[in-house]
């Protein structure tokens, strides 16, 4: 008997083709967006058909596998799921469009487009949830990437490659924040992902990317509050990969923006009780810090390409730094923003990662008066506090009051927009208006070149 030999990955590709022709009918259990059946052939990750018996047609995913009992998450959720409903697996994982078409787009989280547009099913797509970058095809971060935020850029550099978070809470202007640094970064590719977003927040972010000029460099991938549950744990990877392969393949500098965090980890809580996986610390599974890092190491300078650089929302019930979300996140990300009344306060912000571009890719006086600055600024704090108990105030006490007063007008305030070194020079200003300069003791050299000098009057000639 004659055997002929196969090309190599053919016998593969038979057994997904197959699969693909296969329909299977008894779905055994649906608890909330999961379904359960009996499949063999099937890998973690798949994609498939699911059939309702109106004729109704969605995406699933395969989340589970025990022996031959298989788990998906059905994107347009069990809601008038019959069990009569048949099955057909795709025989590939999930991937998303990528081209340059979708610059100026809009996704579901089923990677979709939801803005009325062309359609993109003929475009290249690519593999969402791929393995992080090997650290060998990483480079320490040098560059800044300026935002026009004073507290942002003076205080707590954001950094090519970082990932950081903004802590808020319920209420806190988080958005406004996050789209205003959307906007006037200088980010060649803007990538947002909104997460269970209210349909006034997502048409708030829509109208500030189109209004400010740069939602024809952005893509947006968008989870509104009413979509399905499951479609909120995609977001994040599609937005990943799409940016993943911008920042490679077309070297660009790409921004990511993802909010929020905290109901991503909620979807994802939600997601393993169905699953009927033991919980771990209130309520969240114990893979949370696990499914958060996937995520956020997805940030990188790509050695000989261009950078990702993601920056979230994180918020935390009850103002709590300690609930398991921001908790686990403050162990993987590198420093975070802390947003409190409105304003971002300095004593709770920190930037792992400023040290490697203040005074480096910014002006020789940016480390003396960013540590100047703050200095005063606590000083007033204390002042203020003496003030508020009737204590006896020395002048140097007023120099402070009326320091911090103007420090919170020009610097703490959100909505201030303005350079580097536009502020470096406010800052200047405002020290020279406060105090004198031996009051700073900072580098004389730094003093004599930047330390504002009083206007002198010219003597008039006498006739």
């Amino acid at each position: 008997m004659i055997r002929t030999q196969r090309p190599e990955g053919t016998e593969s590709k038979m057994v997904a083709h197959l699969q693909q022709l296969l329909r299977h009918t008894r779905v055994e259990q649906i608890v909330g967006d999961v379904i359960r059946l009996r499949a063999t052939g099937v890998a973690l990750g798949d994609m498939a058909e699911v059939e309702n018996t109106d004729g109704e047609v969605s995406l699933a995913r395969v989340i589970g596998l025990d022996q031959n009992l298989v788990s998906l998450q059905v994107f347009a959720g069990g809601k008038g799921l019959s069990t009569d409903a048949t099955v057909r697996f795709l025989g590939r994982q999930l991937d998303v469009v990528y081209s340059p078409n979708i610059l100026g787009r809009i996704f579901r989280g089923s990677g979709e487009p939801m803005d009325g547009g062309p359609d993109l099913s003929g475009d290249p797509h690519v593999k969402v949830g791929g393995p992080t970058v090997n650290p060998v095809m990483r480079v320490m971060p040098t560059k800044m990437i300026e935002t026009r935020v004073p507290m942002i850029d003076l205080f707590n550099c954001l950094v090519e490659s970082q990932k950081i978070p903004i802590f808020s809470v319920a209420g806190e202007p988080h958005n406004n924040l996050l789209a205003r640094i959307g906007f006037q970064a200088d980010a060649d590719v803007l990538v947002f992902g909104g997460l269970g977003l209210i349909f006034d927040d997502y048409h708030f972010f829509r109208t500030a990317f189109e209004e400010h000029g740069v939602f024809g460099r952005t893509v947006m991938f968008v989870n509104q509050a009413s979509d399905p549950l499951v479609e909120r744990l995609l977001v994040a990877d599609m937005a990943l990969a799409v940016a993943e392969k911008f920042a490679v393949e077309e070297n660009k500098r790409v921004l990511v923006l993802l909010t929020d965090m905290t109901a991503y980890a909620d979807a994802m809580k939600e997601i393993g009780v169905a699953q009927e996986r033991i919980p771990a610390v209130r309520g969240y599974m114990g893979d949370l810090y696990t499914q958060l890092a996937q995520r956020y190491e997805k940030a990188c300078d790509f050695k000989g390409a261009g950078s990702v650089t993601i920056l979230t929302v994180t918020t935390m019930p009850g103002d709590d730094v300690t609930h398991p979300v921001p908790d686990n996140t403050g162990y993987i990300t590198e420093g975070q923003f802390y947003l409190h009344g409105g304003i971002l306060d300095p004593f709770g912000s920190l930037s792992r990662l400023k040290q490697h571009v203040i005074g480096k890719s910014t002006r020789e006086d940016h480390s003396q008066i960013m540590n100047t600055m703050i200095r005063f600024y606590s000083e007033a704090a204390e002042a203020q506090r003496k003030q508020a108990m009737a204590f006896e105030l020395s002048s140097f006490d007023e120099k402070l009051l009326k320091y911090g007063g103007l420090f919170r007008e020009r610097f703490m305030d959100i909505s201030v927009s303005m350079g580097v070194t536009e502020a470096l020079d406010l800052c200047w200003k405002t020290l020279a208006e406060c105090f004198e300069p031996q009051e700073l003791l900072m580098k004389q050299h730094l003093i004599d070149k930047y330390f504002p000098k009083l206007a002198v009057p010219s003597p008039t000639s006498e006739e």
